[in-house]
Order: C-alpha cells, then structure tokens, then sequence
C-alpha cells in the first residue's frame, strides 16, 4: 500500500470513530442517535479539511509560528500593562485589548516564519542555532545523477553530503527505463539500478526514499522542482535545463557539469606542461595526449615521441562543441628514441 493510500485509510477510520464517539454523546445528552452520528462525523470531516489545507506547514514553521506567537502575546501584554488606556470604558478597553492581541500575535507569527534560524541569534543572544552546512542537509537526485555513476565517489570526498534523498516517482521512471524496449534506455536503466544498489550497500551513504508524492500527470523535472521546493533542499543533477528552471522557481542546485568545469584544469596560451602522447594525429607530424579530465592537446611536429611524455607548450586554444581543444609545440624538441 502506498503511503497516499495509507494516510487516506486512516483519515476515513478517524471519521468512522468520530461518528461513533458522537452517537455515544448523542445518547448520553438524550439528542438522538442519528443526530450524535451526524455530529461526529462532520467533526471528523472538518479535523480532514483542516489537515488537508495544512499539507504545506511543516514542524519548524509551526514552531516559527508559536514562538512568533509568544513574542506577540508579550508586547501586548506590555502595552496593556501601561496607562495608555486607563481612564477608558469597560468594553472599549476590552475591544482594544482584543485588537492588540490579535495585531500583535499576527506579526509575530508573520516575522517568526519568515525568518531563518540565523536571525534567531538576534532575540537571543547567546543561543545560537546551529547553523545548517553542506554536511548537514540531504541532497534530492534525479536519475541522470544515478545513472551518471559518479556519485558514490563523490560522497566519498566530503564535498557534498552522503545523505540523499531518491523520490519514488524518479526510482519508477529508473524502473521503466530498465523494462523499455529500447536498447539503450534499457541499458541506462539497468546502470542505474546497479549504482543505486551500490550506494545503497555503501555504510558510508544514507539513501532515503521519499514516498511522499502522489502520481500525477506533470512531468519528473516539475515533480522533482517541487519536491524540492516542499522538502527544503537543493537539487542534485546534471541536466543543465532541469538545473535553470529549478534556479528560476528559487530551488538551489548543484550540477555535476558545473563543478566538474570549475575543477577542468587551467590552461592558457603559453603554458608548459608535461603530456604523455597515446596517439596520432590528423596531420602527418602529429600526435595527441589528453589532459587529466580528457581534454584532447595535439602537438604538432611530434609523431616519433608516441608513448613518450614530453614537455610541450601549449599555442592555440579551440572551443569546439564538444569542448576545448589545444594545440601545442614541443618544449625541446629532440631526436626519438627507440
């Protein structure tokens, strides 16, 4: 049973024992049976509604709410302690008090949810919530991450946290994905089931599967922007247009091409540097080697040092589409050995 299935079924045996604690009142207060059922059951059913309309508020916003509550209740108690209305009429005084009340409680609620834990060390100086870090807050992937394959090792360095989170609707569309007809999409799919279980058997990372989503017919990318808007947490993919459009609607991304171009190595015109030659060229003379994250450098004038690890120099920087491409000179230039 699904949890959505799981949290109806006990919404409808709450109304079903409501109804029958108002036919035992019914009874008891001589109203009538049907009358008591009546009763109860519209109970249960408006205790359901006031759920249902509270499926976004969460435990920090409600106790954001109280304390903002609180600190309203005292300003108000303030004012009304003070002379400010002595000498006023009974039931004015009563009616401005209620109005205090009531405006001083709706802003403090209102300030209290919208600020962050951090402003929380201004009303109170030396209590300081600990403040929330990369280490701290678990990660919502998609299914390119999965089947990216990378992620394990990743976790592994400290950089992002090993606490992840998988929706079930992205471990259904990895299911299809392994069932398709399609060769290559059943190959991507199997891969990822391999890696999840992989990570899933790694003591050193936390998978959680969040079933908190019904089916629905918008898309996994609208899905995944909105659970990670519910959630509270940053997004994990490689998908750069999943990436802009969460970032426009306020969710936090991290992108693996995006730090996997801030980590590409700096090389500029005029740089020397060592490079092991693994093949030939497109020209006669040349030969090409590859940079530690595969950027392609072909030396010119370099055909008889292949195998070898020669010292060159880069001249010329290419942005092709499928990335940049170097050209470089031999260093110094000597005879091959054999």
């Amino acid at each position: 049973m699904t949890p959505e299935r799981t949290i109806n079924l006990l919404r409808i045996l709450f109304v079903v024992f409501t109804g029958t604690i108002g036919m035992m009142v019914g009874v008891d207060l001589g109203i009538g049976l049907t009358a008591g059922i009546v009763l109860g059951l519209v109970f249960g059913l408006l205790m359901v509604l006031v759920d249902r309309l509270l499926k976004g508020i969460t435990l920090r916003i409600f106790s954001s709410a109280t304390f903002g509550l609180f600190v309203g209740f005292i300003f108000a108690r303030l004012l009304l302690a003070s002379s400010v209305l002595r000498g006023l009429p009974d039931d004015i005084e009563w009616l401005i008090g209620l109005g205090a009340y009531s405006a001083f409680a709706y802003l403090g609620m209102m300030l209290a949810i919208r600020s962050n834990r951090d402003e929380f060390s201004l009303i109170i100086p030396y209590v300081r919530f600990r403040s929330g870090t990369v280490q701290d807050d678990p990660l919502l992937v998609d299914s390119n991450v999965i089947i990216d394959g990378r992620l394990p090792e990743l976790c592994a360095t400290g950089f992002i946290p090993s606490a992840l989170i998988v929706p079930r609707f992205v471990l259904d569309e990895v299911q299809r994905l392994a069932d398709s007809s399609d060769a290559q999409k059943r190959e991507r799919g199997r891969a990822a089931l391999e890696n999840l279980e992989a990570m899933q058997r790694n003591p050193a990372i936390n998978i959680t599967i969040h079933d908190g989503h019904a089916e629905t017919e918008d898309s996994v990318d609208t899905r995944l922007i909105r659970a990670a808007i519910l959630l509270n947490t940053r997004l994990l993919t490689n998908d750069g247009n999943l990436a802009a459009i969460a970032r426009l609607q306020g969710v936090q991304v991290l992108n693996l091409h995006d730090l996997a171009r801030a980590l590409r190595p700096s090389v500029e015109a005029g740089r020397t540097l060592d490079v092991a030659l693994v093949k030939e060229g497109r020209e006669a003379h040349q030969a090409v080697g590859y940079l530690s994250d595969g950027t392609m450098i072909v030396v010119n004038h370099a055909r008889d040092h292949l195998g070898q690890t020669v010292p060159v120099s880069i001249t010329t920087t290419l942005q092709t589409s499928a990335g940049r491409l170097f050209f470089a000179e031999l260093r110094n230039p000597t005879p091959a050995t054999n």
